[in-house]
């Protein structure tokens, strides 16, 4: 199977100044091809450096794109270290220079001598056309494809579009990769990887992969074949085992969010949902209500943050919260029936923690939560603890309630 290697050049991408979204896009458009990307390089401008990372890309993989590093200026050197890599000289090609004048003269400006050297390329390379005065470079070494394409995004996504792509489609011959994506809450990583077993073997095809981001757990299933039909296939096998062996930690594919699956169950089954707040402070309204239809589901909102709301707004009794506090298992529990009762829904989700940084005890700590979904069938009430910072807390509680209410509708 033929494999690509990315080679980012540009000292902004080292000092923090620019988010290297040419490589995220390559990555996807080499992906949708059928050519997998398995290593990438983010280089400085300097030749040497720039040489190495070539080496080492050439060694990977069959492919390689550089990106960045074809402007005029002192700190473009991409070509000569092209050339140094390729053991041959920078040649001038007439026609590229003269396109270059036409570029300037269409504007009714005079092209500055620095912009000459884009003009040059390696020996035995060939040109790329760029709406911009930097022209893109292809040249084969030992068997090997080497692209360089412009830094500026535009430019570069239009480049590998009409240029690159075609080609590389054709170098492919009609491999294809497909990646499917489970979506999962409820375990970390670790316990997901135990209960996989050797299913996330390196080497293995289909590949599975794991990311975590805010408790969810997405499983990137990788399958390589000669053609997408077997692709499919394979995916498709191991999308079916996954799910068995993960059971209801599974809520979704894709890119879906906890919030878009409840929605979409609360619509299909035409159930309402109510929320009392008061760590998160409105937090699980925003996601649930982020999603478009969210009123066919969602009808009332109570952010009740200190005591006296609590009991005016949802009727907790005080005495309720002398006794256990107001952060407690009781108060949840009163503030989702307060809430369903006032909403009048099928469910309603109470939230009281201790978000932090300070308000904790020994007793009750910072990152303490207490969630509850009542429904017609009883309240259901859980306590969580959340380590990190607040913002962090205020979201995993929201998350957590909305896996809580996916669980009892039963997705």
């Amino acid at each position: 199977m033929i494999k690509a290697s990315i080679v980012s050049i540009g000292n902004e991408l080292l000092s923090g100044e620019t988010v290297n979204t040419n490589a995220t896009h390559l990555c996807a458009e080499l992906l949708a091809i059928g050519i997998p990307v398995v290593s990438t390089y983010a280089i400085g401008d300097q030749i040497d450096p720039i040489v190495r990372a070539l080496e080492r890309a050439c060694t990977d993989a069959d492919i390689v794109l550089a990106t960045g590093g074809l402007g005029p200026t002192d700190d473009d050197l991409t070509r000569q270290a092209l050339a140094q890599f390729l053991g041959v000289e920078l040649q001038l090609r007439d026609e590229l220079l003269e396109k270059i004048q036409r570029f300037f003269a269409g504007r009714a400006l005079s092209m500055p001598e620095r912009n000459k050297i884009q003009a040059y390329i390696p020996a035995g390379a060939r040109a790329l056309a760029n709406i911009g005065t930097a022209p893109g470079i292809v040249a084969e070494v030992k068997g090997k494809i080497l692209f360089a394409l412009p830094g500026v995004p535009m430019e570069m996504k239009r480049m590998f579009s009409e240029s690159v792509a075609p080609e590389l489609k054709r170098q492919a011959g009609g491999q294809a990769v497909v990646v499917r994506k489970l979506r999962c809450f409820g375990a970390g990583e670790s316990t997901i990887a135990e209960m996989l077993g050797n299913m996330m073997q390196r080497g293995r095809n289909p590949l599975i992969n794991c990311t975590a981001t805010s408790g969810v757990i997405t499983l990137h299933i990788v399958a390589s074949a000669p053609n997408e039909p077997r692709a499919e296939q394979m995916a498709q096998k191991d999308e079916q085992t996954l799910r068995s062996l993960l059971a209801e930690l599974v809520f979704g594919m894709g890119e879906q969010t906890l919030a878009e699956v409840v929605g979409e169950e609360l619509t299909r089954q035409g159930k309402t949902v109510a929320l009392a707040e008061s760590c998160t402070a409105g937090l699980l309204a925003k996601l649930l209500t982020d999603i478009p239809g969210a009123s066919e589901y969602f009808t009332h909102g109570w952010i009740t943050y200190s005591d006296e709301a609590k009991t005016n707004e949802l009727g907790v009794p005080a005495l309720l919260v002398e006794q256990y506090g107001a952060v407690s298992e009781q108060v949840a529990e009163s503030m989702a029936r307060g809430a369903r009762k006032k909403a009048r829904t099928d469910f309603a989700i109470g939230i009281t923690g201790i978000a932090g940084p300070s308000g904790g005890s020994e007793q009750k700590p910072v990152g303490l939560v207490y969630i509850s979904v009542d429904s017609g069938t009883g309240c259901e009430t859980k306590g969580c603890f959340f380590t990190h910072d607040r913002g962090f807390t205020r979201l995993r509680a929201a998350q957590t309630a909305l896996n809580m209410l996916r669980l009892k509708l039963n997705i």
